[in-house]
């Protein structure tokens, strides 16, 4: 979730609707922590028109430099009746309000009027900015000589000449701006996000195919990016379609990025009720497609799992396939090298058998019991009776107890790290953090199929699962009429674990949901009960 401020309607309200707060400030000297502010103006703008104006000269409380008078016209004489900075400042900063706050080279003066701030006992304004020597570097460097404020107000033909005093250097940087904004909208920069990530735009062979984003809505859900030949190269998610797309053209250089967007020829976008919905949807998508652009979250090959043998004395191996064969498994994983972290972590754990000799055929146990980090029937000399409570306590931890697997392999590393057998104990925090996550998705995954058909609601999105598959999604209080059945469904044994990795990763993404703090269980066909936690590694 994004805890950052946000406004405008998440920043995508369209430029008319933004308040701008055009200033400027003359100063005693160039450093904000040993100079102070000699005037302030400001405009503010709404949809183009003046809504108001604020002026006023400020005594520094210091003389001001001969060369300042010169180039401002700033007199002490002009400042010394003039009201001191904390008296001008609470009605400034009321001025400003929630505006945009926009200037030429707009960091020095926001870094005086932040000086000031703090100096008064405020906090530093939070206010979102625009700097015209910014946009103008953007869209017009080709076009005039240099970028300085009065170059680009005589290029502009604005009706006010600026002159080193604050309000009519406002004046005409507000001139300035909407004529830059009108330069702007040629590229489809029509709302307040576009503006922001605009000066940082890389002038790259690119950047015109930001164009291809102009049609997408300001809602969440999924992006396809597609070559000539309509082959999906990249699926993406979003909360807003339009905003995320378009970032991809603010001045990111990983190589990567490079060769996506020159292969690039078309998007297309999905509109989705939730950003549950869109993360299911993008997972569903880059499975069904596999681009080659997305290369963390592509698909594996082949999916693998960690599986009790059915013998005499059952081991643990490592499988491909999901059978109905009545046995306990750990799974799926991405991968084999997986797979084995997780046998491994058992093994560390549990003496469980891992020799594949047949039972009583040697003289001697093997090599692992003789280490007595497994219990092995090599030798004939160890009962059923007797491994049975090795098998006991596996299926135990499975089915609702993991610390009885996870406390042994806290207890190794701990011994480890006391011994300063750090990479030991490095290790064996691999694995545990490896198998606790097996085993509460294993436990989540378990706890959803038994409930059957949920319906759930955080905040203002709600969502409609049924055996760990999201179904559907909506934005409250438009919950549709969903029928759940409340017969109970037949279950076998593979159903312990999802059948396959999309399976898997999908209903972690729910059981996420639904574990966060404010999402609310509204409904389901049968008993929904959550398991245990697992038991967390401190980092």
């Amino acid at each position: 979730m994004d805890l950052l401020q946000r406004s405008f309607d998440d920043l995508g309200a369209p430029l008319s609707a933004v308040p701008f707060c055009v200033f400027d400030v003359e100063t005693t000297g160039g450093s904000p922590t040993t100079d102070s502010l000699t005037e302030i103006g400001a405009v503010k703008y709404l949809g183009g028109e003046v809504v108001g104006e604020f002026q006023t000269l400020i005594n520094p409380g210091r003389e001001i430099p001969p060369f300042i008078t010169i180039l401002t016209g700033i007199t002490h004489a002009m400042v010394v009746e003039a009201p001191r900075v904390e008296t001008v400042l609470p009605s400034f900063l009321e001025f400003i309000g929630e505006s945009v706050l926009v200037g030429h080279n707009v960091r020095f003066d926001i870094g005086f009027l932040n000086a000031a701030a703090l100096q008064c006992g405020y906090s530093r304004v939070t206010n979102r900015s625009v700097d015209t020597l910014g946009l103008a570097r953007r869209l017009v460097r080709n076009e005039i000589r240099n970028l300085k404020l009065e170059s680009l107000a005589a290029h502009f033909r604005s009706p006010v000449k600026p002159n080193h005093r604050a309000l009519e250097d406002a004046r005409a940087t507000g001139h300035v701006l909407h004529a830059l904004l009108e330069r702007a909208g040629t590229l489809g920069v029509t709302a307040l996000e576009d503006l922001l990530q605009l000066p940082t735009a890389r002038g790259s062979t690119n950047y015109p195919k930001m164009r291809l984003a102009d049609e997408l809505p300001r809602r969440p859900g999924v992006y396809l990016f597609k070559d000539r030949q309509d082959n999906v190269i990249y699926v993406g998610k979003a909360k807003n379609l339009r905003t995320r797309v378009r970032s991809y053209f603010y001045g990111d250089t990983r190589r990567s990025i490079t060769n996506l967007l020159n292969e690039l020829d078309s998007i297309e976008g999905r509109v989705c009720q939730t950003e549950l919905e869109a993360a299911i949807t993008e997972l569903r998508l880059i499975h069904t497609f596999r681009p080659r652009h997305n290369r963390r979250s592509k698909p594996p090959k082949a999916s693998h799992w960690v599986k009790l043998t059915k013998e005499q004395f059952p081991r643990l191996s490592l499988v491909r396939t999901l059978r109905d064969d009545g046995l306990a498994y750990l799974g799926p994983f991405r991968s084999r090298k997986s797979a084995e972290l997780v046998m491994t972590a058992i093994w560390d754990a549990l003496p469980i058998r891992r020799c594949l000799t047949k039972p009583g055929s040697r003289s001697t146990v093997c090599a692992f019991a003789q280490l007595g980090v497994a219990r092995c029937p090599c030798d004939g000399s160890l009962s059923a009776d007797e491994y049975d409570d090795v098998i006991r306590q596996f299926m135990s931890a499975l089915n609702g107890d993991p610390g009885l697997l996870l406390a042994p392999i806290r207890h190794k590393m701990v011994d480890l790290a006391a011994s300063q057998r750090y990479e030991e104990a490095g290790w064996m925090r691999d694995r545990y953090r490896a198998l606790a996550r097996a085993m509460d998705r294993r436990s989540a995954w378990q706890s959803m199929l038994s409930a059957g058909a949920i319906r759930a609601e955080h905040g203002q999105e709600g969502a409609f699962i049924e055996d760990g598959r999201f179904v559907m999604g909506w934005l409250a209080p438009n919950q549709p009429l969903l029928p759940i059945d409340a017969e109970s469904p037949s279950r076998t044994v593979a159903d312990s674990v999802p059948p396959s990795v999309l399976a898997a990763e999908e209903a972690h993404l729910i059981w996420s949901w639904l574990s966060l703090f404010e999402t609310a269980i509204i409904g389901t066909s049968h008993p929904f009960h959550r398991p245990a936690q697992v038991p967390e590694l401190a980092a």
